[in-house]
């Protein structure tokens, strides 16, 4: 029987419940990252960023002050899982001092110095490496598009080539650990 009563308990009942489900607050997720600095890192990263992806920023990091900071990811939101792999396999070359240990957080005297490197012209055979990444990165190149990160990570693998002798596939894997752009990267495909 549809009484006025039992209409109104119905309607009673869902503004109850639609004032609990809508006012609740929604359960906090764990972040997938053990270590809590590191989870502590990538919560402030992900939320306050200066990074944008495009041409005119990396004109801007020359004007920044070297005490500086680049953080934060280019286009997509980052992502906690593939942070901690960059982060973790950054640290192969942590004897670098060159490489940034955090893709996400690059200080901007390094950044500068980096892309100034950009336009250093590699030997015949140096350059055989520099190809073999931008065929083979992920990116195809040091980054997605030529934003600032295309200069800075461009520059740094010709230092890497020039200095320290590395080679297309280490460059590659540097790259690929250095990529910026956000998102869950291709650690979907291990």
């Amino acid at each position: 029987m549809n009484t006025p009563l039992s209409i109104a308990l119905v309607i009673a009942v869902l503004l109850i419940g639609s004032a609990y489900y809508f006012g609740a607050k929604p359960a906090i997720v764990p972040t997938p990252i053990a270590n809590q600095a590191l989870a502590a890192k990538f919560d402030i990263l992900s939320k306050n960023g200066n990074s944008t992806c495009s041409a005119s920023f990396a004109d801007s990091i020359d004007t920044m002050p070297d005490s500086g900071r680049i953080q934060g990811s280019c286009c997509s939101p980052m992502d906690a899982h593939r942070y901690e792999e960059q982060v973790t396999g950054l640290k192969k070359f942590k004897d670098i001092p060159e490489i940034p240990s955090d893709p996400y957080d690059i200080d901007a005297a390094l950044a500068k110095q980096l892309k100034a490197y950009y336009d250093v012209e590699l030997t015949p055979e140096q350059q055989k490496a520099y190809d073999y990444a931008m065929a083979n990165s992920n990116e195809k190149g040091p980054c997605c598009c030529k934003c600032w990160r295309w200069y800075v990570y461009g520059g740094l693998a010709k230092l890497l080539i020039q200095k320290y002798q590395f080679t297309g596939e280490q460059v590659t894997e540097v790259w690929n650990l250095s990529d910026g752009c956000g998102g869950p990267g291709d650690h979907a495909n291990h």
